[in-house]
């Protein structure tokens, strides 16, 4: 396994371990707290809240995904690239989260998990292997070039999140990972907003 993509699942597992003993003080202090959630808001946490789980089944499916994503992205980029464009699209998808669901959902509690990260490295496998097939884990017989499935996957999120479905997920979040994935993609490619370079 490529070093980052292994620092990074093992971060995960040891906070998760961590939080175990500490119990919800660690939510409050590094969870991600929108404008009005509840508790105290610190710019630490844009990029804290994303190695917090909230259990075995939230950490295993987010790990299992850097793990499926972003180690075949990491042997084809440098490990910088890497690292900048999961960090990139974890607080884009903290600052997503609080823009939409802090000031006009109402969030009522903190955002963990590192759902934010992983939609990123999904989006940027999408561009870079648009036709590697992808198969759904609860059904293998079904699968789905991994463009069509993440432009699919994100109507899905995008629906969910305009009308508040499935409450307690942060749908927005996952939206804002997937615009910094590719915000990080076009940076080092020199394209887009940020023009030629």
């Amino acid at each position: 396994m490529p070093p980052i993509t292994f620092t990074l699942i093992l971060l995960n597992v040891l906070i998760y371990a961590l939080g175990i003993f500490t119990g919800p003080d660690i939510v409050r202090t590094f969870g991600l707290w929108p404008p009005g959630s509840g508790g105290a808001f610190h710019y630490w946490q844009l990029i804290t809240y994303s190695f917090l789980h909230g259990s075995l089944l939230h950490l295993g499916f987010n790990m299992a995904a850097i793990w499926m994503f972003g180690a075949e992205l990491e042997k084809r980029w440098n490990d910088l690239r890497y690292l900048l464009t999961y960090l990139l699209s974890v607080a884009v998808a903290a600052m997503t989260q609080i823009a939409v669901s802090g000031f006009f959902l109402h969030a009522t509690g903190p955002v963990i998990g590192a759902s934010g990260g992983v939609f990123g490295l999904l989006l940027a496998y999408a561009l870079y292997f648009p036709n590697r097939v992808i198969s759904i884990i609860f059904l293998p017989f079904i699968q789905i070039p991994a463009r069509t499935f993440v432009f699919g996957y994100g109507l899905i999120e995008l629906f969910l999140g305009v009308t508040n479905t499935a409450a307690g997920v942060a749908h927005f979040a996952h939206l804002g990972g997937l615009f910094g994935g590719w915000l990080g993609v076009q940076y080092f490619r020199g394209r887009g907003i940020f023009g030629k370079r």
